[in-house]
């Protein structure tokens, strides 16, 4: 088969697994994301995510991802719902953590992918990323025409906004590259006259992740700066804020995936209930979510934070 016939077999594949864009990136050095990459961490941008700062020659580089590596397979997974938190009082969670853990959900569907490309095409060398690995995801997608990156950093889809994850299958298979698409933000700046904690920068397009509320919800251990007091939402896991107010997220439509939907009581617990929350509820609610993350100890310090920030 040609490589058109290999890309429109796997694009095939791709959707019946439930994937809804997919995009093919020839694989190969990143100059400029380097640079930016390099600016960015010199900036101090990443706060405590020291990881971040790891391996910066692996996310520049997929072939030191994967020897020989050819193509850089972007694929967006959809986890938009309409549901929401019945009490309005409520502390908030990001609708990606509603569910079951997407790196194990999407992951069991890439790797499908890649067996598939195996057995149907032949001895072909890969590895599947989601959010797992020094990989410049939104770049890859960017290149590979699933969307572009907007003001608020967000990878955007023109037809379906940006409640999606994204996932990468770097292979030793050429494949028949897509386009980039053009960027369709054009004087927009709702996400930057949004953001509470002015993450975003006043041009758009960068973002200074040490300010961002899912920073401070998630990946922060330490105490979260008193400056910050009042200035959350109401968020104690992640932010949409961002997402919420962006034009394009009109195209969203429900996903549907059962594992995405949420536990029976998450979304009807009251204010009240989360500011009492034990680790057993803890436990039970978040058994197999990507909330786990920050453990029973850093969400309570979110709702106190919440808690303290609503009395001043």
């Amino acid at each position: 088969m040609s490589k058109s016939q290999h890309s429109q077999l796997i694009r095939e594949e791709a959707k019946r697994l439930g994937f809804d864009h997919v995009g093919i990136a020839e694989a190969g050095f990143m100059d400029e994301e380097a640079k930016r990459l390099e600016d960015w961490l010199n900036q101090g941008y990443q706060g405590e995510m020291s990881y971040l700062e790891n391996h910066f020659d692996k996310r520049v580089d997929p072939t030191k991802l994967v020897p020989g590596a050819q193509s850089v397979i972007s694929l967006t997974y959809n986890y938009f719902t309409a549901e929401q938190q019945t009490d309005p009082e409520a502390p908030k969670i990001s609708k990606y953590a509603y569910g079951k853990d997407y790196h194990f959900v999407v992951k069991d569907k890439l790797k499908s992918l890649l067996h598939f490309i195996q057995e149907e095409i032949g001895a072909v060398n890969g590895r599947c990323f989601v959010d797992s690995a020094p990989v410049l995801e939104r770049d890859w997608a960017r290149r590979s025409g699933v969307g572009w990156v907007g003001k608020n950093t967000m990878l955007i889809n023109p037809k379906q906004g940006s409640y999606f994850f994204l996932a990468e299958l770097i292979i030793d298979l050429p494949l028949l590259a897509d386009t980039p698409i053009s960027d369709h933000c054009g004087t927009c700046t709702r996400c930057i006259d949004a953001c509470p904690t002015d993450a975003i920068s006043p041009t758009g397009y960068i973002m200074d992740g040490s300010k961002c509320i899912s920073y401070f919800t998630i990946e922060l251990k330490e105490a979260i700066p008193e400056s910050y007091q009042g200035k959350f939402e109401n968020w104690m896991f992640g932010c949409d804020i961002c997402q919420e107010v962006c034009p394009w997220n009109r195209f969203s439509k429900p996903h549907q995936e059962p594992a995405f939907q949420p536990h029976p009581d998450l979304l009807e617990l009251k204010k009240s209930d989360w500011e009492e929350i034990t680790e057993e509820v803890f436990r039970e609610l978040f058994r197999k979510s990507a909330v786990k993350r920050t453990k029973y100890k850093g969400l309570k310090r979110n709702i106190n934070f919440l808690q303290k920030g609503t009395k001043s």
